[in-house]
This record gives structure tokens, C-alpha cells and sequence, in this order.
């Protein structure tokens, strides 16, 4: 189910915002009603999806009880392997299977041996790459000591399948949501429903009105990549980064508002990265929950920086790696990944060795321009279509002759550069707290119907496929 369609506005959201602040005097059946509309918000697509969905709960629920009450070290890493191998597993069959029996069907014939695997098709369940980090990171917590268990399993199922976040984040971890879990409101904050309209009608016109718009741009140029010249590879670059920003952006204000009207608080999941004077600046304001979860998760298990620099700067590339092909089962995505790791520890190396400090506009143009690059990667469905893209943005495809104004007006110009320039200009939706007035409600509900009148087509966000 769509947040951008008629059936979760019009239907869906009304009937469990009710149900839920009419069932405040009894928690338990509130959490039953929050945990089945979940699961069916899940599972609109394809109902059999839920089951991966209840087995992945089911397993970090009683991992959890056992890591906590274990009193060896020995019994407690044996059961977070339980829980690594079992997440993981799951997701490496239904995101990596097919990937790999290419990749290697494409390596024997490179050999001379010919095809010998099959390639399953399996369909990509959705927001499998998000619950499963969700459940990890509560049994790694445990295991930390980080956290305490889940009064109850149907605490645990709720934190898991709350339909908000459940899809593409932000990545919510137990310790975000324990005492609000324990201590449901009664009745509504008014002030923070307000601000959860504010989140969710903001987050929605920048997926319908400007993520949308943009797309236009990108899509109908893309669909022909070996037709790209030097504007229109510019003109899709940069279309599609906006596209982008705005698509996950727009989700995400639109998961935290949604959040906030079930009396709940999301973690914070952008703060502006085009606006970013670096590449680690970037990732710190990037898509701010998984970078957390692969500092925390990954970067400083591994050693962080500890010892010494090169380890380091090792640890960075295989973090970055990792981050590009948990994105998506592809070369590009590895290559993105990987980029974005030399990246970084360029950075560090400039940073140490060198340290001039540029003019904030320089600094944001540069690393905006580096960001850019990389979306070729992260947009190209191959190594064939990201070859031909570079070509065309680097001139080596031809620059068109004609490019009058009605040229620039087709290719959608206006809409990506007004776009780029409400990135680059605009205050963050988490600094901007606007004085809710009849005013502010009027312009709100305004907004809010011109989005709807423009769902005119399935729309589904970008980050559903990863």
C-alpha cells in the first residue's frame, strides 16, 4: 500500500488514527489493532510476504529472551549468530540469489565452460532490507546490553511491523521507541499532531510535486541512454538527483509525520545533503539512520579508527562496499559503494595532509558534483548503461546544436533547476517549525488536496526496490 494513494488516505490512515486514540484505554488491544493494520498495510502487495515478515519477528523475539537470560558469553554469541545467519540469510536468498548465479553463469562463460546455473526469479519482497536491519539491531543491542528485552511479544511485533516506517525507513532502532512503546499516550498531543501533519503533508508534495515532476525529466531520457548527449546526460543527472532527494525525503517526512499522529517520535533521516561541504559531511546528513546503523554496526566493529589511519581507511571501503550492495544486488551498486569509500578516504587524506579550507559555496558545489557522479552508478541498470551516461556528460557522444529556449523548456530545465535551487536554499523541514495558525491550516490543507488530485497513476518511492 502506497502512503500517495487513495486508498491509504482516504480509507486506510482515517479508520486506524480512530481506532487507535479509541482504544487508549486498553493497551493490549491497541497494540493488536496497531500490529494487524500493519500487517495488512504490508501486506496489500502480496499477502504471502507477511510470513517473512512474522518469521524474522518471531526469531529476534526469542533470540532476544535468550541472549538476555543466557549467562554465558558463549550461549549469547550462539544465539546472535542464530539471529545473523537467519536475517541475513533470508536476505541474501531473496536479493543476492539471483545475482550471484549471474554473476558466476557470466564467469564460466567468460571460462569457456558455458552456462551451467539456473537464474531463479524470485520477486523482491518489499522493505526486506529495512526490517531485517530493525530486528538485527535490537538483538545486537541486547547482546551489548545496550537495551532491555521487549516487555512482551506484542511489543516487540508492533516496534517491528508499525506501518509508517515499516517500508523504507528511517531505520528505528529499540532503543528509539522503548519507553514509548511502555508509555502510550491516552489522547492525542494536539501540538504534535499538528507537527505530524505538517511532517506528512511536506514530505508528501515533495514526492508528488517536485519528486514526480522531475521524473518526468529523467525517466523519457533514460529509457534511451545510447541517445544521451552532452545537455540531456546534464539534464538527466541532474533531474534524477533531484528525483532522488526528494522521492526519499518526501517518504521519510512522511513516515516521521505519520509517526507523530500515532503519538510516536522517528529519528531524524535528512538534514539537507546537497547542502553538505564534504563527502563525510554527506553521509552524515545522507539517509542520517543507515549511516548510523553502518558506523555502529559495522564501521566500529571492524576497528574504526583505532588503529591507526590505513586500518582505518580500510574499514571505510569495506563499510562503503557493503552499504553499495546492501542498496541492491549489481555491480553498479558495488562500484557505488566503493566510490564512495575512496571517496571518503580522500578526504580524510586531504583533511590530514593538506587541510585548506575552501569557501562554503566551493566546498558544497564540489561535493555536490562528486555526489552527482556517483548517481550515474546508482541509477544505471548496468555497467553498459553507466559507460554510455559518463560518455554523454563528459561531451565524448556529441553536444547538441539545438539549444534554444523550447529545447530547454522540453527537457523539464525550469522544473529540475527550481528543484535544485529549493535544495541547495530551503530550511530543512526538522529546523523549520512553522506557527500553526488558520493560516498555516489553510495552506496545508491546500497543498494536501493538490497532491491528491495529482494521484493520477501508481507512483511507488524509489527506495521500495532496495
Amino acid at each position: 500500500m502506497l502512503f500517495n494513494s487513495y486508498v491509504f488516505i482516504l480509507l486506510f490512515l482515517p479508520l486506524v488514527l480512530i481506532a487507535w486514540w479509541s482504544l487508549a484505554h486498553w493497551p493490549q488491544v491497541r497494540l493488536c489493532f496497531l500490529v494487524g493494520s500493519s500487517y495488512i498495510f504490508y501486506g496489500w502487495w502480496h499477502w504471502e510476504f507477511t510470513l517473512l515478515l512474522l518469521a524474522s519477528t518471531l526469531v529476534d523475539y526469542y533470540v532476544g529472551i535468550g541472549i538476555h537470560r543466557s549467562r554465558t558469553t558463549y550461549a549469547k554469541r550462539w544465539l546472535l549468530s542464530l539471529s545473523l545467519v537467519s536475517n541475513l540469510g533470508m536476505l541474501a536468498y531473496f536479493k543476492y540469489c539471483g545475482f550471484f548465479a549471474e554473476s558466476m553463469n557470466q564467469l564460466l562463460d567468460a571460462l569457456r565452460f558455458g552456462t551451467v546455473m539456473n537464474v531463479p526469479e524470485i520477486i523482491l519482497p518489499v522493505g526486506i532490507s529495512f526490517y531485517t536491519f530493525q530486528t538485527l539491531t535490537y538483538s545486537i543491542d541486547l547482546y551489548r546490553g545496550q537495551v532491555k528485552p521487549a516487555r512482551s511479544f506484542l511489543h516487540f511485533a508492533a516496534y517491528v511491523s508499525m506501518f509508517p516506517q515499516l517500508i523504507a525507513g528511517p531505520i528505528v532502532r529499540y532503543s528509539d521507541v522503548e519507553n514509548q512503546m511502555q508509555e502510550l499516550g491516552k489522547s492525542p498531543d494536539w501540538n504534535q499532531q499538528c507537527h505530524g501533519l505538517w511532517f506528512f503533508v511536506v514530505g508528501m508534495s515533495q514526492k508528488i510535486l517536485i519528486a514526480d515532476s522531475v521524473a518526468k525529466v529523467a525517466t523519457p531520457l533514460l529509457a534511451t541512454p545510447e541517445a544521451l548527449q552532452f545537455v540531456t546526460g546534464w539534464s538527466a543527472l541532474l533531474a534524477y538527483t533531484m528525483q532522488l532527494y526528494f522521492d526519499f525525503a518526501g517518504y521519510s517526512n512522511m513516515a516521521i509525520g505519520l509517526g507523530m499522529m500515532l503519538g510516536f517520535s522517528f529519528p531524524q533521516n535528512f538534514d539537507s545533503p546537497y547542502q553538505a561541504t564534504s563527502i563525510q559531511n554527506f553521509w552524515r546528513r545522507w539517509h542520517m539512520t543507515l549511516s548510523s546503523f553502518l558506523r555502529d554496526y559495522l564501521y566500529i566493529p571492524l576497528g574504526g579508527n583505532r588503529f591507526g589511519k590505513l586500518i582505518s581507511y580500510r574499514n571505510l571501503i569495506v563499510v562503503m562496499f557493503l552499504g553499495g550492495f546492501w542498496h541492491g544486488a549489481g555491480w553498479t551498486f558495488i562500484l557505488w559503494g566503493l566510490l564512495h569509500g575512496c571517496l571518503l578516504v580522500l578526504n580524510g587524506l586531504y583533511r590530514e595532509h593538506i587541510g585548506i579550507v575552501f569557501p562554503r559555496p566551493i566546498a558544497i558545489a564540489f561535493t555536490f558534483l562528486c555526489v552527482m557522479l556517483g548517481w550515474v552508478l546508482f541509477r544505471s541498470t548496468d555497467l553498459n548503461m553507466a559507460m554510455l551516461w559518463y560518455r554523454a556528460i563528459l561531451g565524448l557522444n556529441g553536444i547538441e546544436r539545438d539549444l534554444s529556449f523550447g529545447t530547454l523548456a522540453t527537457l523539464g530545465f525550469g522544473t529540475t533547476v527550481f528543484a535544485s535551487l529549493f535544495c541547495w536554499f530551503a530550511p530543512n523541514t526538522w529546523n523549520y517549525r512553522p506557527k500553526f495558525s488558520l493560516g498555516t491550516a489553510i495552506v496545508l490543507s491546500l497543498v494536501f488536496v493538490l497532491c491528491v488530485m495529482r494521484f493520477d497513476a501508481e507512483s511507488p518511492f524509489l527506495y521500495f526496490q532496495f
